[in-house]
């Protein structure tokens, strides 16, 4: 007896849920694997202290220092993922331009999950302090965030992009 795509599709709908709320986590591994995801950077600049970067250390990629991003949720505007990954990652708001800077596929050789990425680079800058509980004094854990006047060699590999903007 065969599996019916129809049956399957429904069943997934309702596990769903309201997807503009986000995905149930298997939910999301399986579209990761099968589309590619559109994200939004953020590149947080201040003409004296350099380029702002979060440590990301999650098991997806290497350990490393990352441009704050996150993934568009349906029916969300970049404006408002834009804003919920500054609070979510630094605790603050920014000021972003209207239109990205920059556009990147950016593809992952190996990784069957989160290895296809649409990237939307938008230029920032704060509005308000990142959280200062969140800043990297000594032993980085995922989400402390640091200034940098120059590109840290452990930059994740995906971000090798952004390293002329430093």
């Amino acid at each position: 007896m065969g599996l019916k795509v129809g049956n399957l599709v429904e069943n997934l709908s309702v596990l769903c849920g309201d997807p503009t709320k986000g995905l149930p986590e298997e939910v999301f591994v399986f579209a990761s694997q099968i589309t590619p995801l559109v994200n939004v950077d953020l590149l947080i600049k201040d003409d004296s202290k350099g380029v702002l970067l979060t440590w990301r250390d999650d098991g997806h990629y290497e350990a490393g220092w990352h441009v704050p991003g996150g993934i568009i949720r349906y029916k969300e505007t970049l404006a408002d993922r834009i804003a919920e990954v500054a609070r979510l990652e630094l605790g603050a708001k920014v000021f972003h331009e209207a239109e990205p800077m920059a556009i990147n596929q950016v593809i992952h050789p190996t990784n069957k999950t989160r290895g296809h990425f649409i990237s939307l680079l938008f230029a920032c800058r704060l509005v308000s302090p990142p959280l200062d509980s969140l800043a990297a004094y000594a032993e980085l854990q995922s989400g402390h965030w640091q200034w940098h006047k120059k590109c840290p060699v452990n930059l994740i590999t995906v971000q090798d992009i952004y390293r002329s903007h430093f």
